[in-house]
């Protein structure tokens, strides 16, 4: 897997869009289950080739650092040569002073050497530096965009079940119109009132019927008492 590879991916992975992938989704809580498997095995995947990657640069960025310790080392060996050549010509031994000079010659070369290795590197990693910034970032998104998943999972089931038991009690209050307990009371008020009613009934009858004696008691007295006067009259006469 190339460096462009690893990044293509990570940046197509971070930038999907949870809620199209949603609105897509025949089932929402399966297509979020296999999202987050296949996001999980995407991350470690990347973090194996990110890590590969960061390894590489470190070690172009470990022999960058030797190659200017190298350079900075040769250089210290060419003035060293190149002093002990001219100390060793000023006292008269020309030949010696030569094979120093020739040293600090060769030192100077492996100096220059080391330079031009050490400044080859340095665009290669600052581009390599680049590209794990951006690997790093990209993982970072990822696993933001993983834990949103979840949170969208576990909302998403939690609605479900909220749902789910919303249905329950609507089919139970259903059920509750259908066989209403509280009709069976209502008749059952209806047929005490009815008999309530009879009462009652019976009760102004029965007034009534009391009322019809006193009056015929009364009615019993008056004839009792015309009675009596004529016969008073009788006697009279």
């Amino acid at each position: 897997m190339t460096k462009q590879t690893i990044l293509g991916r990570v940046t197509q992975l971070a930038k999907a869009n949870v809620n199209a992938l949603l609105d897509q989704a025949e089932d929402p809580q399966k297509m979020l289950d296999q999202l987050i498997r296949d996001y999980t095995s995407n991350i470690s995947e990347a973090e194996q080739a990110v890590a590969a990657t960061i390894g590489n640069l470190r070690l172009m960025e470990q022999d960058h650092r030797e190659d200017v310790a190298a350079a900075e080392e040769w250089g210290r060996k060419a003035l060293a040569a190149s002093r002990k050549a001219d100390e060793l010509r000023a006292g008269g031994a020309g030949p010696q002073a030569d094979t120093f000079d020739n040293l600090a010659k060769v030192a100077l070369g492996r100096q220059l050497q080391a330079e031009k290795e050490a400044k080859t590197a340095e665009p290669t990693i600052a581009a390599q530096t680049e590209v794990v910034d951006k690997l790093k970032s990209g993982l970072d998104q990822m696993k933001a965009k993983l834990s949103e998943l979840k949170a969208k999972r576990d909302e998403l089931v939690a609605r479900a079940k909220s749902a789910q038991a919303q249905n329950r009690m609507m089919d139970s209050v259903k059920n509750i119109d259908v066989l209403d307990p509280t009709s069976e009371l209502s008749r059952f008020e209806d047929k005490v009132r009815r008999e309530e009613a009879k009462a009652l009934g019976k009760q102004e009858l029965a007034a009534s019927s009391l009322d019809a004696q006193f009056e015929q008691l009364d009615a019993l007295g008056d004839s009792a008492e015309v009675e009596a006067r004529l016969a008073a009259l009788k006697t009279a006469l």
